[in-house]
């Protein structure tokens, strides 16, 4: 993997995209005083070496019908690494699925979901998780309210 580390500049470059992720490069250049060439080459630079991994559009689940959300914990009963990746894809591809997370402990998977209504979790959870013959168990959880965190920039 190539050298990720960061400098100061790179930091305050991070720091402004993540507090307004639609600012042009000339207007993060401005708001730092630095550059647009400086700016851009940086930016540029900050991709090719994986820092910035991509960029996401944030959509509300609610506004697109789909309200009900929820984590779902995973228990597999066999750990083949074969049989793990192919739950992994397939949980990956699950339209509804926000997220998956393959995780160490009782757990193997926690996958965070978005539907409609509970018939389409339950839909998620026996036609779509339950129906690999590695899964052995699932517990559903219901998310009340979901915020972000602080993040990776914030200062301690």
């Amino acid at each position: 993997m190539p050298n990720s580390a960061v400098d100061a500049l790179d930091l305050r470059i991070l720091a402004a995209l993540s507090d307004h992720p639609d600012l042009s490069i000339k207007d993060v250049a401005a708001a730092l005083a630095v550059p647009a060439s400086t700016c851009a080459f940086r930016l540029r630079a900050l991709r090719s070496r994986g820092v910035i991994l991509g960029t996401r559009l944030a959509l509300d689940p609610g506004a697109l019908g789909r309200p009900v959300q929820a984590v779902i914990r995973v228990r597999l009963g066999n750990h083949s690494k074969s049989l793990v990746e192919g739950l992994f894809d397939a949980l990956q591809g699950t339209p509804g699925v926000l997220q998956v997370f393959h995780i160490a402990g009782a757990d193997d998977f926690l996958v965070h979901v978005a539907v409609a209504d509970a018939s389409a979790l339950r839909d998620i959870v026996l036609e779509r998780i339950t129906v690999h013959d590695v899964v052995r168990a699932t517990e559903t959880q219901l998310v009340f309210e979901r915020r972000d965190g602080a993040g990776v920039l914030a200062a301690d």
